[in-house]
C-alpha cells in the first residue's frame, strides 16, 4: 500500500476518534448547562467540562452551539446518567459511564461490547469496590519546568491527598468533592490540565497478555467508540510475554 494512502488511513482513524470526543463533549456540555445553568462562571461543573473539552481543541462553536440548545425552551433531549458494570478478559474488572436518551438501546449496545470481547455484563455495584471515586487532575510534564517535590508540595498546599508521577505527566489526586478546590488552587500558581475530572481509579491492577490482551484493548476501543459511551475505566496492566 502506498505511504500516502497509509497516512490518509490513520488520519482518517484520528479524525473520527477526535469527532467522537466532540460528540461526547457536546453531550455533557448540554445536560450541564441544562442542569446547572448556563453560565461557566456560574456553574462550575460546566466550566470544568469546557476546559476539558479545549484541552483536546474542540471548536469554541461547537461548545456555544451545544450550550445554545440547552437554553432553547423548544430542545427536549433528555439524557439519562448510566454505569454499567462487568468483567473484562482474564477477570479485568470494568466500569463504563453513559449518558443516554435512549436506555434500551444502550444497554443492548454495553452488553454486545462485553460479550463479543470475552467479558460480561455484570449488576451494578459487582466491580465498583475495587475502584476509588476521585478527583484526578492531569498536568503534561513538558509544559511546565517543575521538579517532583516542588509539585507534590504544591499540590498538597492546594488540597491534593497525593500526586502520582510518570515520564510524562503529573497526576494529582484528590477528594471528589475538592477537586474545583485543588484546581483553582494550582490554577493560582500557573498551571493549566490536560484534564482534570472525577473518575474511577482502580485499587489495584490485573495483568494479562496474549490474546487476553488484544481482546481487551479492542474492548475499550468498542466503548470509547460508543456515542453514548461517556467514560470506561478497567483496572488491567499489559504483561509483556
Amino acid at each position: 500500500m502506498p505511504k500516502f494512502k497509509l497516512f490518509a488511513n490513520r488520519k482518517g482513524v484520528a479524525d473520527q476518534k477526535r469527532n467522537n470526543q466532540y460528540v461526547k463533549f457536546a453531550r455533557q456540555i448540554y445536560v450541564e448547562a441544562k442542569k446547572g445553568g448556563p453560565d461557566p462562571n456560574a456553574n462550575l461543573k460546566l466550566k470544568a467540562i469546557i476546559a476539558n473539552a479545549r484541552a483536546i481543541n474542540m471548536p469554541l462553536e461547537n461548545i456555544e452551539r451545544a450550550i445554545k440548545r440547552a437554553t432553547d425552551t423548544g430542545q427536549a433531549d433528555n439524557y439519562d446518567e448510566i454505569r454499567y458494570e462487568g468483567y473484562g478478559p482474564g477477570g479485568v474488572a470494568v466500569i463504563v459511564e453513559c449518558l443516554t436518551d435512549n436506555r434500551n438501546r444502550t444497554a443492548a449496545d454495553v452488553r454486545a461490547i462485553f460479550n463479543k470481547r470475552g467479558g460480561n455484563l455484570g449488576e451494578t455495584g459487582s466491580v465498583s469496590f475495587m475502584f476509588d471515586h476521585k478527583g484526578v487532575i492531569v498536568i503534561d510534564r513538558e509544559e511546565f519546568d517543575v521538579d517532583e517535590d516542588t509539585m507534590l508540595m504544591q499540590a498538597l498546599e492546594a488540597g491534593a491527598e497525593d500526586v502520582e508521577i510518570s515520564p510524562d505527566t503529573f497526576e494529582v489526586i484528590t477528594h471528589p468533592h475538592e477537586l474545583d478546590q485543588v484546581k483553582s488552587g494550582l490554577e493560582a500558581e500557573g498551571y493549566s490540565f490536560v484534564n482534570a475530572q472525577v473518575q474511577w481509579v482502580p485499587q489495584n491492577t490485573v495483568k494479562i497478555s496474549g490474546e487476553n490482551a488484544e481482546k481487551m484493548l479492542k474492548m475499550m476501543e468498542a466503548f470509547e467508540e460508543n456515542d453514548d459511551v461517556q467514560n470506561v475505566y478497567a483496572n488491567f496492566e499489559i504483561e509483556d510475554e
